[in-house]
């Protein structure tokens, strides 16, 4: 059984690329060797290699594990569509409102 193909939007591309190279920044900007990272993170060199390329073929957890032995970054998931913004309007939109004041009400 082979690899699953895994198609993006160039978009989303784009941010797991740029994702890849703040996360090998974190590494580099820390002094601490890819060898390093990998061992904390329970995860091969190679995947930590595809990490730092933005690989969409690479889980989320080995993301995050990465995340958490730079110093536990991994809490900034947690900003992750926090702040819903669009989804709430959307919310709103759906919730229905009384045109009429009932009886018991008058």
């Amino acid at each position: 059984m082979g690899k699953k193909s895994i198609e993006l939007l160039p978009q989303t591309m784009e941010i797991l690329e740029t994702m890849g190279e703040q996360i090998k920044m974190a590494r580099l900007r820390r002094d601490i060797s890819a060898e390093l990272v990998a061992e904390r993170a329970n995860i091969s060199r190679a995947t930590l290699w595809n990490i730092e390329k933005g690989s969409p073929s690479v889980a989320i957890g080995n993301y995050a594990a990465v995340l958490h032995a730079l110093n536990n970054m991994d809490r900034d998931l947690l900003k992750v569509a926090k702040d819903d913004e669009f989804g709430r309007k959307l919310q709103d939109l759906n919730i229905s409102t009384k045109k009429r004041v009932s009886n018991k009400e008058r």
